[in-house]
């Protein structure tokens, strides 16, 4: 009897353990270790649109933990317009999960700056692409696939990435530390770069980030802080637990 007591005490213990996370909290050990949630899966605090001062009325929504984008027509923030955080960043680690749709195009931009006079499309910073390669034309532009899921956008491809299906949970994750960059995808480092090196600017000179209006205001890609943004492409996109820690 005293073994099975002793059994089943161990069983619940290891039942608990084992208990999966929550969505958009954080646990003992990270709050602790600095990370802070930039999605508290109710509300849209610590956000706004890109270029004004409140967060947009319609077209993104907060419903079920999930912070989503609703389709419109596909075009790159003109319908419901990006949003970026309140806060800028520069070293940083910051994970984030997003859920796309079929055929859909959205991205999370870092370094963001809002430059004067306002871009047609999206306000300039560097990417980490998230995409449906499959069905989104866009997979096929740019060069050697720099400008499919977790890649670098229209720079520097994310090679070795295993990308969930479509409707399925992928896991997005950027770190940059002094010029060091790196994009990680579903736990495996999928791009890494130095900005400002001279690849990078080789890369920019090869890209659609060398027209003149990218670096009116300096070199693009190579500011030394920004905002976090989320893209409005005109497709239905959901992000949740999205974190961030400081490694000033």
């Amino acid at each position: 009897m005293k073994n099975l007591l002793l059994i089943g005490v161990l069983s619940l213990g290891l039942m608990a353990a084992e208990k999966p996370q929550s969505p958009n909290t954080l646990t003992a050990k990270e709050k602790k270790d600095g990370w802070k949630l930039l999605f508290d899966g109710k509300t849209t605090t610590g956000w706004r649109g890109a270029y004004k001062d409140k967060f947009p009325e319609k077209g993104w929504n907060v419903a079920n933990g999930l912070l989503s984008i609703q389709k419109s027509d596909g075009s790159e923030s003109q319908s419901f317009g990006d949003i970026v955080t309140d806060a800028e960043y520069s070293d940083f680690d910051l994970t984030f999960d997003f859920k796309l749709t079929e055929g859909a195009n959205s991205g999370l931009k870092y370094f963001v700056v809002e430059h004067q006079p306002k871009p047609k499309g999206s306000a300039f910073g560097l990417e980490f692409q998230v995409l449906d390669d499959d069905k989104h034309p866009d997979a096929k532009l740019g060069r050697d696939g720099n400008r499919t899921v977790g890649s670098l956008y229209d720079l520097i491809p994310a090679s070795g990435k295993k990308a969930n299906a479509i409707g399925e949970w992928n896991s997005g994750r950027v770190v940059s530390k002094g010029q060091h960059v790196e994009h990680w995808l579903n736990g495996k480092k999928v791009v890494e770069y130095e900005r400002g090196s001279n690849a990078f600017r080789e890369a920019v000179a090869k890209s659609k980030y060398s027209a003149p209006d990218y670096n009116a205001s300096g070199r693009f890609g190579e500011a030394s802080k920004g905002h976090i943004l989320l893209q409005d492409h005109g497709d239905l996109v959901s992000y949740r637990n999205i974190k961030i820690k400081s490694l000033d």
